[in-house]
């Protein structure tokens, strides 16, 4: 990759997550203001970003093409979209699905409830921790052994709520026994106030294409309740793995443990 591109993508990165200004992109990457300047306006030019009247800068328009034509083109979502809804209407609780995007999980779809009483903030495009959510562990737990230890060695692993695992030794810990049971769960860990739980949607060669997971305010259902549902979220993503090429002759994956 270019040195050029690398730091053009790496501005649209900042951007996204909001850093805006020309002071604070040029002291973020690193580079002078003049590199800076041209860059974002080859972006600008090619509608990629775009600033407002105070010189601030925004994600731009073209992008949302580009990912409205990547979530078309993406096979998972489209394979998984018909029991997904079966699932959520099975529950009557918010299901997405997420894959894995370098050290972050990033949400593909989101199907909430048809009359639903309360609303996550989730939206499809945002990205969510590995270490404190039910999706980030599946796809931890998916990693062999040792590249699971480097990357969570190399996480920022901010505590959110009392609950947080914030040293690697603790997560890793939880990662096996996500990887031993087949599921993982976020007991208020990123939310003091929504439990969720999360299952892997595997490929013809085994490793995890995708996470499965429902998340619920405590308002909705407990902590006990939520955990109930796993077996519907183990039947569903057992369905999605098989439409996606799966095979396994394993024994059904066995009911949670608390």
């Amino acid at each position: 990759m270019s040195q050029s591109l690398a730091r053009a993508l790496r501005l649209l990165d900042l951007v996204a997550d909001g850093t805006t200004t020309l002071t604070g992109l040029a002291e973020a990457t690193g580079n002078h203001k003049s590199t800076v300047l041209r860059l974002l306006r080859d972006l600008e030019d090619n509608g990629l970003v775009h600033h407002d009247a105070e010189h601030r800068y925004r994600l731009g328009p073209h992008l949302f093409r580009l990912a409205a034509r990547a979530l078309e083109d993406f096979d998972v979502r489209g394979v998984a979209a018909p029991r997904l809804r079966s699932l959520r209407d099975a529950v009557g609780q918010t299901v997405h699905l997420a894959v894995l995007d370098g050290r972050r999980a990033l949400y593909v779809d989101k199907l909430e409830p048809r009359e639903a009483a309360v609303r996550m903030a989730s939206r499809v495009g945002h990205d969510a921790p590995l270490h404190c959510t039910a999706v980030g562990k599946v796809f931890l737990a998916g990693l062999p052994a040792d590249e699971a230890a480097d990357l969570a060695a190399s996480l920022d692993l901010v505590r959110r709520t009392p609950r947080t695992l914030v040293t690697a030794a603790d997560l890793l810990a939880e990662v096996g026994a996500v990887r031993e049971r087949g599921w993982a769960q976020d007991h208020g860990e990123n939310e003091t106030f929504v439990n969720c739980v999360a299952a892997p949607v595997r490929g013809p060669d085994g490793r995890v294409l995708a996470a499965v997971s429902l998340s619920v305010p405590d308002v909705l259902l407990p902590h006990e309740g939520v955990l109930a549902l796993v077996p519907d979220l183990l039947a569903a993503t057992a369905d999605v793995s098989r439409a996606c090429g799966y095979r396994t002759t394993d024994r059904p994956e066995g009911a949670p443990r608390t």
